[in-house]
């Protein structure tokens, strides 16, 4: 499995932000890419084009990873162009910044529905034809809120929590198979995700980090990347947190 041009990376929420980063930077080390979404369309259809350009095959395909049948659809869409994923990044997620006092019962199951459950039904999906094949590469991204709580961000911090214990779990049920699971946990991005703060807020966060700046998208996609190398193989159940010597 060393040889990239034989490796094909599905990559959840492969239209923006990190998702994006990730998707072009296997590209552009000759991986085939697999970008899913929900609605945005053009986006993804713009990522996949650079993709292409850069010498590989890229696909998009919209699916809804709250329902398990969207995802059999995808997947069996997948199957019937004979692609067979041996990596998958499990980006998409959605954030909430609020009290805990103000969250709604909807707001809390949307939250874990698609940070959570929707991780779980990809990777069950997905991991059988890794486990056949006796290899694979699961990554996870996490937040460094799954590893140290953030006030006002209690339920996205819960269900990054949860990712990082599925992650730590299911790396020791597939190890015997040479499946790989692993999370990267960044701190602060810069991606949409900071559209929330105010400039100030934001000067004032990069200020408590040691590096002083934010994390660019493309620095977590050449983490995300590394651990997906065949070369890789002893690294698994690992949160590997690349956040500028913020939490150490």
């Amino acid at each position: 499995m060393s040889d990239s041009t034989h490796r094909t990376v599905l990559i959840t929420g492969g239209s923006r932000g990190i998702g994006a980063a990730v998707a072009k930077t296997f590209a552009a080390h000759g991986v085939n890419v697999i970008i899913q979404y929900l609605q945005s369309h053009d986006a993804a259809r713009e990522i996949a084009e650079e993709c292409s350009q850069l010498g590989v095959h890229a696909w998009t395909f919209a699916a809804d990873l709250r329902s398990r049948s969207q995802i059999q659809s995808m997947k069996a869409r997948l199957d019937q162009l004979g692609l067979m994923p041996d990596i998958l990044v499990n980006n998409a997620g959605i954030a909430h910044y609020g009290m805990l006092a103000d969250v709604t019962e909807e707001e809390w199951d949307d939250m874990m529905d698609v940070n959570l459950k929707g991780m779980f039904l990809v990777t069950q999906a997905f991991m059988e034809s890794m486990v056949r094949q006796r290899y694979g590469r699961i990554i996870n991204v996490s937040s460094i809120w799954g590893l140290t709580g953030a006030s006002c961000e209690v339920v996205y911090s819960t269900a990054k929590g949860g990712m990082n214990a599925f992650t730590k779990a299911l790396a020791k049920e597939l190890a015997p198979s040479g499946v790989t699971v692993n999370a990267v946990a960044p701190g602060t991005v810069r991606t949409s995700m900071l559209e929330h703060l105010e400039p100030s807020e934001q000067l004032a966060l990069q200020d408590d980090i040691p590096a002083g700046r934010f994390a660019e998208p493309e620095e977590i996609a050449s983490l995300i990347y590394f651990l997906s190398l065949p070369e890789s193989a002893y690294i698994t159940g690992q949160i590997i947190s690349p956040n500028g010597g913020w939490h150490t």
